[in-house]
């Protein structure tokens, strides 16, 4: 989506820019690892593959990406990444953050840390609570598809996957429905799934943060 192309999301972890071609090959290797084309639900593809689907992603207005890249060291990494005055684009990258719009205006979002040493640090929390803070609270001329309403999100998720269940259930996400067939659990945001209606919306959205966030321009 080329809302975000020129937009960098700050945290005090994590930095949030958009998925360029300068980051194609790494994603590329993440992509061969069987365990995360197992949890992402997605294909191999090649490395021109991948390049087309990068600029296919930067012009289509039904999908919405962030690269995650790590502002701070692991806690069993003694280096530190560069400070964030220098250049953004020498930070680790470590993962990513995408929005799809489906036609029924759902909105399915998905996190995803590449880099094991960054897992279980907090930083896929932080990344959320950016990217879902941006979708929800920003509008553009060049697409109808933000801000992003809250009750429209959803999550799918890997019925085994605890640690991601647990990680959206701290984001106001509830379990909606099993789908066996795929062995998944499907999330949406503020859900009751006594009553089958949205809750407590606006209680749930303050769990992502009521600070402002910082954006910057980034060429």
């Amino acid at each position: 989506m080329k809302a975000n192309e020129n937009t960098a999301l700050i945290g005090s972890s994590v930095v949030l820019v958009p998925y360029r071609s300068e980051h194609v090959e790494r994603y590329h290797e993440w992509m061969k690892d069987p365990e995360l084309l197992e949890l992402t639900a997605s294909e191999p593809l090649t490395l021109d593959q991948e390049i087309e689907m990068q600029q296919r992603w930067h012009l289509d207005n039904d999908k919405l990406t962030f690269i995650i890249l790590a502002r701070r060291a692991t806690s069993d990494d003694e280096s530190q990444p560069p400070p964030l005055s220098g250049d953004i684009g020498s930070l680790p990258m470590i993962g990513d953050v995408n929005m799809f719009f489906k036609e029924d205006s759902e909105v399915e979002c998905e996190v995803m840390i590449a880099e094991r040493p960054y897992r279980r640090q907090g930083m896929a929390l932080e990344a959320l609570q950016l990217f879902l803070r941006y979708a929800t609270t920003t509008s553009d001329p060049s697409t109808t598809n933000l801000p992003v309403a809250p009750t429209s999100l959803v999550v799918r998720i890997g019925a085994y996957n605890m640690p991601s269940i647990a990680l959206f259930q701290k984001l106001g996400f509830s379990v909606s429905k099993h789908v066996d067939v795929f062995d998944q659990v499907e999330m949406k945001f503020a859900w009751n799934a006594t009553q089958a209606q949205h809750f407590g919306v606006e209680e749930w959205v303050n769990t992502w943060g009521n600070d402002a966030f910082t954006v910057l321009l980034y060429k």
